[in-house]
């Protein structure tokens, strides 16, 4: 600073007056260096095809912990650019923007871009950089949060019974959240959504995204049914209440047995229980020739067995 020419005079100096630097754009970002570049290429791959929304205000308002509603003013959205080979998925909210690829083939990189401070309650003076910080760290986390435990979402025997069977936990009953009910299925793809928030979630704004899922009107969906439902995914582990409100968070093995119970059923079962399955015409696919080989050799092996029918 003793080295810029002023245009103050030595009076204003004296007065006070000084330069004030602010800060136009920040740049926060992470990059996780992959030990199989091979296997990054894929995991980004597949990152890209799972996060296609999460630019809607819906979910981006949990990366950034913002409130959006109608009146919100700026573009919200989520782009795939592709340079040459190389893409790059983007999501932007106001003037800021997440863009995450594939670095140099080694390397997973996610940068949150800044462009206006205001976006977030914050003022622009460079004593506002740690705030700042705090916000850009906290979106690139939140998001790889996520992506990390919707690739590795696996959850054992015991925990899947002891969801999909009724429990008593200090003489309070749950009833089961049985795998291929629509309902546990909706509820449980509403809870993914809440996965990114610090403040929790409460009844209203579950019911306002769950009644669309099940071809219910939010203003008519009954309230004391959201507060069963509630009641029996704390019961089971998959939420906790926030002390001191009547808020819910998502606990760490609920994240996980959301996801594994939405992505196994929307990806797994529903498509490929298609494919196998005798109506006309066959669908012309690995897991349906490989299934009719199967099936096949199992009727040829009755048959050499004489328990044909």
């Amino acid at each position: 600073m003793r080295l810029l020419p002023h245009p103050y005079s030595v009076g204003d100096r004296k007065a006070g007056y000084r330069y004030q630097i602010s800060i136009l754009q920040a740049e926060f970002s992470l990059t996780q260096v992959l030990d199989r570049p091979v296997t990054g290429r894929v995991f980004f791959e597949e990152v890209i095809r799972e996060n296609l929304d999460r630019g809607r205000p819906s979910q981006v308002q949990w990366i950034f912990d913002r409130r959006i509603s109608r009146r919100t003013p700026g573009k919200f959205r989520t782009r795939v650019i592709t340079d040459g080979v190389i893409p790059s998925l983007h999501v932007d909210y106001k003037n800021t923007r997440i863009k995450q690829y594939h670095k140099e083939g080694r390397a997973l990189r996610t940068e949150t871009t800044l462009h206006n401070t205001r976006d977030f309650g914050i003022g622009k003076l460079l004593k506002n950089l740690p705030a700042l910080r705090q916000v850009g760290f906290r979106a690139n986390r939140r998001l790889l949060d996520v992506q990390k435990i919707s690739h590795d979402c696996w959850i054992g025997e015991d925990a899947f019974d002891r969801v999909v069977r009724p429990i008593e936990i200090e003489g309070q009953r749950a009833s089961a959240l049985r795998f291929g009910d629509a309902r546990v299925q909706a509820l449980f793809a509403v809870l993914v959504v809440f996965s990114l928030p610090l403040r929790g979630f409460n009844n209203r704004e579950l019911r306002v995204l769950l009644a669309p899922l099940l071809g219910l009107d939010p203003a008519h969906y009954p309230i004391g049914r959201m507060t069963y439902d509630l009641r029996r995914l704390r019961l089971h582990g998959i939420l906790e209440r926030i002390p001191h409100s009547h808020r819910y968070q998502l606990t760490p093995d609920g994240l996980r047995i959301a996801l594994f119970f939405s992505r196994t059923y929307a990806r797994l079962l529903r498509p490929k229980l298609a494919e196998i399955m005798p109506q006309p015409p066959p669908m012309a696919t690995s897991l349906r020739a490989a299934f009719d080989r199967l099936n096949s050799e199992i009727d040829s092996c009755c048959e050499d067995q004489k328990l044909a029918a």
